[in-house]
């Protein structure tokens, strides 16, 4: 009788030994899968088996810029801002200076998070592991060809390259790292390159307006030419086999500093923004969508988003508060007080000029860039908002169906 006391006194000790064994066991399964799924690994990324893309590749101007103008190597750096190899540029994120023309990230590093992608790195850094992409978009850089500003006497920034610089590094890129020839790539060729690569095409022609300012060259014929270069590349990129293509149009371009600095006050908008400037980006975006829908029809295998910048920043101007802003127009990283804190002999990163502590109350970092948090708002609104069209999620669900019919 006393044996068979202690056998069961074993077994309830045996049982609620393995349950507090198995709770143990279960909840260190459940913590190992969620950290794994959920946790970055590191500062640029989330790990996940199944990316929605293998790689993306940029282009751009200075918004898009992620290193390709290093001024402490002697490379070209628009003319204004010569000191973004400089602190405090980089300050707010990577807690030093990255070549990226604001206190942080731009949009395409919050799209490469999105997406679970490394940050992209510049063409121009030979070192740099570009298996998952790289970044051709480089500050200065223009829609129209350098040598019609040449021809024209506009050529007052130091900045030599184009969306045509840009095509040729990448035709460059894909026969180096890809094995494809270059301008005559087929699709066949370089199908592995597109199949999973999203392009990011950043805002591009702001400079072209801004460097022709004040000659005798309309805004009418660079809208042109800057458009039709733009149609030519992106229809260059499609030929090659580009399949999933995000267009960003122009910003209100209106509401930057250096803009209503350099162009007097003139007439505000509704925004408080130049209202001239401000029409003409609504013109050239209304224009860039009509091409973009004649591309759709050219190659209509193809996804291709256009990315609505102008309603975006708008829609910040419109109701800074509601996402965290107090200063609209005065810049962070700057010097001169005054309602813009910007003077053009004492930019952002030179000795004279100091920056903000709390950068995510200001929309504007340099005078002509956005600080971190305001392309953190942007990119949220391309990738989850309704400034997206067709909307970003679907691209995503276009990509998916793909994936699962190979």
């Amino acid at each position: 009788k006393r044996f068979k006391v202690k056998l069961k006194t074993l077994r309830i000790k045996m049982a609620s030994s393995f349950t507090s064994l198995s709770f143990h066991m279960i909840t260190s399964i459940i913590f190992i899968l969620t950290f794994s799924l959920a946790s970055p690994s590191n500062g640029a990324t989330r790990t996940h088996d199944k990316r929605p893309f293998g790689k993306m590749y940029g282009f751009g101007d200075s918004l898009t810029d992620t290193g390709n103008t290093d001024s402490s190597k002697g490379q070209s750096v628009p003319a204004i801002f010569t000191y973004v190899s400089n602190p405090p540029y980089g300050s707010t994120f990577f807690h030093h200076p990255t070549n990226r023309y604001s206190d942080g990230r731009l949009v395409i590093d919050f799209v490469a998070q999105a997406l679970s992608l490394p940050y992209l790195p510049p063409y121009r850094n030979k070192k740099a592991d570009k298996s998952h992409g790289v970044n051709f978009a480089v500050a200065g850089s223009t829609a129209i060809s350098y040598d019609f500003f040449v021809k024209n006497n506009l050529t007052l920034d130091r900045t030599l390259e184009s969306l045509q610089t840009q095509l040729t590094w990448f035709n460059k890129f894909l026969k180096d790292q890809e094995g494809c020839t270059g301008p005559t790539t087929t699709p066949e060729c370089c199908k592995s390159a597109f199949d999973d690569a999203l392009i990011w095409v950043g805002e591009i022609g702001a400079n072209d307006y801004a460097y022709s300012l004040g000659s005798s060259v309309s805004a009418t014929t660079i809208q042109q030419l800057a458009i039709k270069s733009l149609t030519r590349f992106l229809q260059a990129l499609l030929s090659k086999g580009a399949k999933y293509i995000v267009v960003q149009g122009l910003p209100t371009i209106g509401c930057i500093p250096t803009a209503m600095i350099l162009a007097g006050e003139g007439n505000k908008d509704d925004i408080g923004c130049l209202a001239s400037f401000n029409k003409q980006s609504y013109s050239h975006n209304t224009i860039l969508q009509s091409k973009l829908q004649d591309l759709r029809t050219l190659f209509p295998n193809a996804v291709i988003i256009y990315a609505d910048y102008y309603n975006a920043y708008r829609a910040v101007m419109k109701n800074p508060t509601e996402y965290g802003f107090k200063e609209l127009f005065k810049v962070c990283c700057g010097s001169g007080g005054g309602p813009y804190n910007f003077d053009l002999l004492a930019v952002c990163g030179s000795p004279l000029s100091t920056s903000c502590p709390n950068p995510s109350q200001y929309i504007n970092w340099d005078g002509a860039h956005l600080t971190e948090a305001m392309y953190k708002v942007v990119s949220d609104s391309f990738l989850n908002g309704t400034t997206s069209h067709p909307p970003f999620h679907y691209l995503l669900s276009r990509k998916q169906q793909s994936a699962g019919m190979n």
